[in-house]
């Protein structure tokens, strides 16, 4: 069927109705297209701001925005309605993004989506759901007794060093070894060092305030020195007796649109170039730049990570890559591992691959404001490490009420930066958002906001790196405050260390009185939250699946108080030597009291109430993710260990007290105060590729998704195997071993001699016991090696009486195996009089243009008139028809002429141009 399309002028293109599986983006130079609109009255046509161009192996699916999308952390992502479509390439005018075209059918066009993080950028953000009045504030916690936030005793110095650059795998060009050095003036012996990666920012700006995201620099830019950004924390940390050095990253920013991982294979290669440079500067001082020989000389067995947005993704990597090597032809450093990462500091972070390393301690600041890494997604960073491991490693979430994504880097904050900066968090001027507009109680200002962070992270340096327990509680969930960080409201909850035996979330698991829900289903009936809940749960932060086991919680709803909800793990719990039974639960956003009755039954079934609990909730709008677990205690005393034999816990029961209410339990622990003494575990490291092929003209060929197990001793691991042809996805528990092949995913392809799509055969992999994943995501790519078969056209009733429909008969040279065909623009004619807009049905017109017949004009100047030619897949025919209008104004005859067009607007060469004619009915 052909049908007219309104679009873009330059928008001629070759139509395939597929989508793209996960993972695949092609690169193509930013163009004048513009948007592909919606048909009047619906049909199959393509949403507002959307088209296809291009053909054969360059056909797109294209997303152009009205503004600019400023360059950020989250990932942009196609979807159609809940399927992920793929990750599209930005062009250079910040605006476009397409996405490689390879197979995957787009069932329903109109419910195409674009996301980051989970947020539309495509459509408004819903206005409804938040509370209309300010956002409760929450309570000051008390003071605790060490305040890591106040300056130490030394003085600074500063500098910075830049060295030849270098070149890392699957980037074209070379990537800056540049940093900024603070350190402690006059400190003795060998200072621990800290090292910061900023995230992904714009790289390059002009003086006349446009910024871009290329690398190198064009000539007449600058490079945007987010390095610098960090000045602060570094002086904060130099003052303690730290060397830091925050090092440049722009020229992995400029690049990695097209790495699988999101480029966190990359910056972790960075990082660990630099800190091989430390270590032999270390060892000969004399080879230092100025910058280094200013400092006190650098333990490099006492190193912390700092990491911004993608750098948090990127330093974890570098942690991981420490402990267990990647696979040498992903890596860009292939040395010795000199060094010792003692802890990471993960500052709004992605965590694209859900792979945290268990046995190196971390501390995830989620910014309640976040309007970049909006869903949170840095949760996983605490969440992802339960149970993996031994579990001593303590990892931190510190949820930061009413900061922004960009304020703690003084480079990316508006007043501060020298480029161009805003603040990431998106506003509604007609709905100012209760709890994260500026002015309001809950929003912090930047130098609130980076006083609150550069405290924290000199938290995290005292206890993971001087091993000072007194600043336990201020990250571990024990409800203390930092004075410096105030007037911030920072709550804080923790995993492993010395918590012992967990009711969640492994294991079979019985609930009673309530439901086992799903953390990543939202449109399932399982679900923790339903799709319409106002706000999200960094704690249900999508992955490459919207179905996973193992990510669940319990969900509780009551309408009186009194109801116990009982979970039973299927083996029992020992609690003996616990202070308190640690809980995180969350409650809805805003609301406050909710109590609820703490129990345990042993095996001889006696029963104990170990006390009551009151659980607030954080402030929160419908554009927060504010459905966050707080950590909440209840003691275990004498009297308890007496009244049940906590050797053998058998359940765990909440009885809420309050009238009515929701709460979700995500897990419960046996707490014991300490920092556990942290020896990382021989663990299994496994990293997929992908594996490109040809199709071949005939035949079946086997091929096997490459993967490569390394590292030390038995793990397992979770294996996701997507089918493209329904993108249904299957999964299995593999038990892995080093050199062994324990993933085996065999892929079948087929020849043949049609024309059809590139077929890609994802496969993805979770941790789940002694275990971690470097690159998480790989498959086999079938590409098509057959050439787009050529369009013909024939008349069918090229010359007509006026009220009767021209008709030609579109051919394919050969039939293919996908819909295939193009734009015929309607081109001036070259001999007689030309159609007008009066001389076709007006409706046809309004459905093509939008446009109105008048005034009269020649077809030819109809703007973004064309017809939009569709074979479908599998024939080698179909027709185009242009409706006429009769009407009583004698007139010679009069012609249309339609062309075969590129996306650029060019004749297609060889292309069929027909002409046909229109006389007057008497």
């Amino acid at each position: 069927m052909i049908r007219a399309r309104r679009i873009g002028v330059t928008a001629l293109a070759v139509l395939a109705m597929v989508g793209a599986s996960p993972g695949w983006a092609e690169a193509q130079q930013a163009s004048d297209i513009r948007p592909l609109e919606r048909a009047a009255g619906g049909g199959d046509g393509l949403p507002a701001d959307w088209s296809i161009t291009g053909e054969g192996a360059a056909r797109k699916l294209v997303w152009r925005s009205d503004e600019r999308v400023p360059m950020g952390d989250a990932r942009v992502e196609f979807y159609a309605g809940d399927r992920l479509l793929g990750r599209p390439a930005p062009a250079k005018d910040g605006r476009t993004f397409r996405l490689g075209l390879d197979g995957v059918p787009l069932d329903s066009p109109q419910d195409l989506q674009v996301r980051a993080a989970g947020r539309r950028l495509d459509a408004p953000e819903p206005t409804s759901g938040g509370p209309r009045s300010a956002a409760p504030v929450p309570q000051r916690l008390p003071a605790n007794q060490v305040d890591p936030g106040k300056p130490g005793a030394y003085r600074t110095v500063t500098g910075e060093y830049g060295l030849d650059p270098v070149r890392l795998p699957g980037f074209p060009q070379p990537v800056e070894m540049k940093a900024v050095v603070v350190a402690p003036k006059g400190a003795q012996g060998r200072r621990p060092l800290a090292l910061f990666l900023h995230g992904r920012h714009s790289t390059c700006y002009t003086p006349q305030g446009e910024t871009g995201g290329e690398w190198p620099c064009p000539a007449g830019t600058k490079p945007i020195p987010s390095h610098r950004g960090y000045l602060r924390d570094q002086r904060l940390l130099a003052s303690q007796g730290y060397v830091t050095v925050s090092i440049s990253a722009n020229g992995i920013n400029g690049q990695d649109w097209n790495a699988e991982d999101g480029g966190a294979q990359a910056r972790s290669s960075l990082v660990r170039q630099h800190l091989a440079r430390w270590a032999g500067w270390s060892a000969h001082p004399g080879t230092a730049p100025a910058a280094v020989r200013k400092a006190p000389r650098a333990d490099l067995s006492r190193v912390l990570l700092v990491g911004h947005s993608r750098g948090g993704e990127g330093v974890n990597r570098a942690a991981m890559d420490s402990l267990y090597p990647p696979p040498a032809p992903q890596d860009g450093y292939r040395g010795p591992v000199r060094w010792r990462v003692r802890g990471t500091v993960l500052i709004g972070p992605t965590i694209f691959g859900q792979n945290p390393v268990p046995d190196v301690p971390s501390m995830t600041i989620l910014p309640g404001c976040d309007g970049d890494v909006s869903d949170l997604q840095g949760e996983v960073y605490v969440d992802g490490t339960r149970q993996v491991s031994r579990g001593a490693a303590l990892h931190s979430a510190v949820y930061m009420v009413g900061a922004n994504h960009n304020y703690f880097n003084s480079e990316w904050t508006p007043g501060q930066a020298v480029a161009p900066a805003d603040d990431d968090f998106w506003h509604d001027e007609e709905e100012p958002d209760p709890v994260c507009s500026p002015g309001t109680r809950t929003r912090l200002t930047a130098d609130q906001q980076h006083r609150a962070g550069a405290t924290y992270i000199a938290a995290a340096a005292r206890l993971f790196v001087a091993g000072d327990d007194r600043v336990r509680p201020l990250l571990d969930g024990s409800g203390r405050r930092a004075p410096s960080a105030d007037p911030a409201r920072v709550l804080t909850h923790a995993v492993g260390a010395r918590r012992g035996a967990g009711f969640l979330p492994d294991g079979k698991v019985t609930v009673s009185g309530g439901r086992l829900c799903s953390a990543v289903h939202p449109s399932s009936a399982t679900a923790c939250l339903a799709s319409e809940t106002a706000g999200t749960s960094p704690h249900f932060a999508r992955w490459e699946t919207d179905r996973e086991p193992g990510r669940r919680a319990v969900a509780l709803r009551w309408s009186a108080a009194g109801s116990p909800v009982r979970v039973r793990p299927d083996r029992s719990l020992s609690l003996t030597g616990a202070k308190a039974l640690a809980l995180r639960v969350i409650v809805p956003p805003n609301s406050t009291g909710t109590r609820l009755d703490v129990s345990v039954t042993d095996t001889a079934g006696r029963h104990r109430t170990l006390g009551r609990v009151q659980v607030d909730g954080l402030p929160g709008s419908n554009r927060t993710a504010s459905y966050w677990a707080r950590e909440v205690r209840v003691p275990i005393g004498a009297d308890d260990v007496a009244a049940v034999d906590l050797r053998h816990v058998a359940s765990l029961e909440l009885t809420p007290r309050t009238r009515s209410g929701r709460a979700w339990l995500m897990d419960a622990w046996a707490w014991r105060p300490g920092t556990a003494q942290v020896r990382e575990a021989p663990l299994a490291r496994v990293d997929v590729g992908r594996l490109t092929v040809e199709e071949g003209d005939s035949g079946e060929r086997t091929y096997r998704v490459p993967v490569e197990v390394s590292g030390r001793g038995d793990g397992q691991v979770r294996l996701f195997v997507t089918d493209p042809a329904t993108d249904r996805v299957t999964h299995r528990l593999v038990t892995v071993r080093p050199g062994a092949h324990d993933i085996d995913v065999p892929v079948k392809v087929l020849g043949n001699t049609r024309y059809g799509d590139d077929v890609t055969h994802n496969v993805f992999v979770k941790a789940v016991r002694s275990s971690v994943v470097g690159s998480h995501l790989g498959g086999v790519t079938a590409k098509n090696d057959d050439p787009v078969p050529t369009l013909g056209m024939t008349p069918v009733a090229d010359r007509v009486t006026e009220g009767k429909p021209l008709k030609w008969r579109v051919t394919l040279s050969t039939p293919a195996d996908v819909e295939v065909g193009g734009m015929l623009a309607v081109v001036p004619v070259t001999d007689g009089r030309e159609l007008s807009s009066k001389d076709v049905d007006p409706a046809w017109l309004r459905d093509a243009t939008g446009a109105s017949p008048d005034p009269e004009r020649p077809l030819s100047q109809v703007e973004g008139l064309s017809l939009w030619v569709s074979v479908p897949a599998g024939e080698s025919s179909t027709e185009v028809t242009v409706p006429t209008r009769k009407d009583t104004v004698a007139e010679p005859a009069e012609s249309v002429r339609l062309r075969l067009a590129d996306d650029s607007g060019e004749p297609v060469p060889g292309g069929p141009v027909v002409t046909g004619t229109v006389v007057d009915a008497s």
